[in-house]
C-alpha cells in the first residue's frame, strides 16, 4: 500500500512547461501510460531538452524530472499533459505546446509504494499539504518522475512518485 513519506516546500523560478496535452478521450485502459511509452519511443523529452544549453537540473531542484501535469476535473474538462519544465521563455519545438508558470512555491509529497500503488493520490496529497498548514492552489497539480527515486526500487520493490501543487 502506498503512503506519503515526506512533505516539503520548494521554491521555483518562473518556468515554461513544454509538452503535449491529452484529454479523458485519450485514455487507454483508463490511463495515459501508452502515451508515456510514445514519448520515450519518439525521443520527445530529448527534443525539448535540446532547447537549452545547460543541464536541466540547473533550472530547479529535481528539474530533470519528467512531468504529468493535470488541470481541470469536476466542472471543467480534464487535461493531462506530458512534458517537462524548462527555463522561462524557452523556445518551443514544433509539434509541442506550452504553459508559462510564474515563480512561486511548490508543496511536494513523496508517495512511496510499488509502481501500481503510487498513482491517483492527488486528493490525499492535497489534503495532507493543507493539514501541514499549506494554502494549496488546486488549479494545477503534477506527478514528478524524479530519477532515481521513481526508477530504482528499494529492497522492498518500492519507488517514490512526487505529487506537487503550487502553494501560496
Amino acid at each position: 500500500m502506498a503512503e506519503i513519506i515526506k512533505v516539503c516546500e520548494q521554491k521555483v523560478d518562473a518556468m515554461r512547461f513544454i509538452g503535449k496535452k491529452y484529454s479523458d478521450d485519450d485514455r487507454v485502459d483508463g490511463n495515459f501510460g501508452s502515451h508515456w511509452g510514445q514519448w520515450h519511443l519518439n525521443g520527445w523529452f530529448d527534443a525539448i531538452k535540446k532547447k537549452i544549453d545547460k543541464h536541466i537540473r540547473e533550472i530547479y531542484e529535481d528539474g530533470d524530472a519528467y512531468i504529468g501535469l493535470m488541470h481541470g476535473g469536476h466542472d471543467k474538462p480534464f487535461e493531462y499533459w506530458i512534458g517537462i519544465f524548462m527555463p522561462d521563455g524557452t523556445d518551443v519545438p514544433e509539434g509541442f505546446n506550452y504553459i508559462d508558470f510564474p515563480a512561486g512555491k511548490l508543496g511536494v509529497c513523496w508517495v512511496q509504494g510499488k509502481e501500481d500503488e503510487v498513482f491517483m493520490h492527488e486528493g490525499q496529497c492535497g489534503e495532507r499539504l493543507e493539514k501541514e498548514g499549506f494554502d494549496v492552489n488546486t488549479d494545477w497539480c503534477f506527478e514528478r518522475y524524479v530519477c532515481p527515486r521513481f526508477t530504482a526500487p528499494d529492497e522492498n520493490g518500492k519507488i517514490i512518485l512526487d505529487i506537487c501543487f503550487y502553494i501560496k
